[in-house]
């Protein structure tokens, strides 16, 4: 039987007010999980995201990320920045010094920055439907381009693991070779920007329930 991981995505949205787009890079041909698929920066939480603390995160998205979860809502945000930065060398961080970090975030500290959680709004959760080569347990996070303190076209700080990263416009993502759960949270992050940012609940994408397939976090009542 597979094993359900715990992992972490995020989603950086540039010129909301204008033509809105999000950074994605494509994975590579050979990987066992979903080869070739345009994504968002994230990948499974790691053992040391736990020793991040983020005070920052707000009390609502603290509550939403214990619901149905017995992991800290701090290791959940941590590796989402942390994704952030090994995949696109992007930093969503604050300036302080860090002369202890755990191993992991070594390379992060280095820039000068602790992670921001304050710039992390949770946005969308799913859950990596049974048969697949690997499940996961995925949170997505929300983030706004201004709150990056780097160059948001430079990465060159990128590890290899994405390739063709890019900032692909909301109205041209249906062009790319997309998963169909991105698909659907780009859905998402269409209507709330039409929405003006309202996010009331967050969609929780179960695929465990035929009946009640999505459910929302912090709402009143399942779809």
């Amino acid at each position: 039987m597979t094993v359900l991981r715990d992992a972490a995505t995020i989603i950086v949205l540039r010129d909301a007010a204008t033509r809105p787009a999000v950074l994605m890079g494509q994975r590579g041909a050979s990987m066992a999980f979903m080869p070739g698929k345009f994504v968002f920066p994230g990948g499974a939480v790691d053992p040391n995201d736990s020793r991040i603390p983020l005070p920052d995160l707000s009390p609502r998205d603290h509550a939403r990320l214990q619901a149905d979860s017995a992991l800290a809502p701090d290791s959940l945000a941590a590796a989402a920045i942390r994704e952030l930065w090994e995949e696109t060398g992007q930093i969503l961080g604050a300036p302080a010094q860090w002369p202890d970090p755990p191993q992991g975030w070594r390379g992060f500290a280095a820039t000068g920055h602790r992670p921001n959680g304050a710039a992390l709004q949770f946005f969308f959760r799913a859950v990596t439907p049974v048969g697949a080569p690997r499940r996961f347990d995925a949170r997505f996070f929300l983030a706004n381009a201004a709150d990056l303190v780097t160059d948001p076209d430079d990465f060159t700080r990128a590890e290899d693991e994405l390739a063709n990263l890019q900032w692909v416009a909301l109205d041209q993502a249906r062009s790319f070779d997309l998963p169909f759960i991105t698909q659907v949270v780009l859905a998402e992050l269409m209507g709330h920007i039409r929405r003006g940012g309202d996010l009331a609940d967050v969609p929780f994408f179960r695929n465990d329930d035929e009946a009640h397939l999505v459910s929302r976090l912090g709402g009143r009542s399942p779809l």
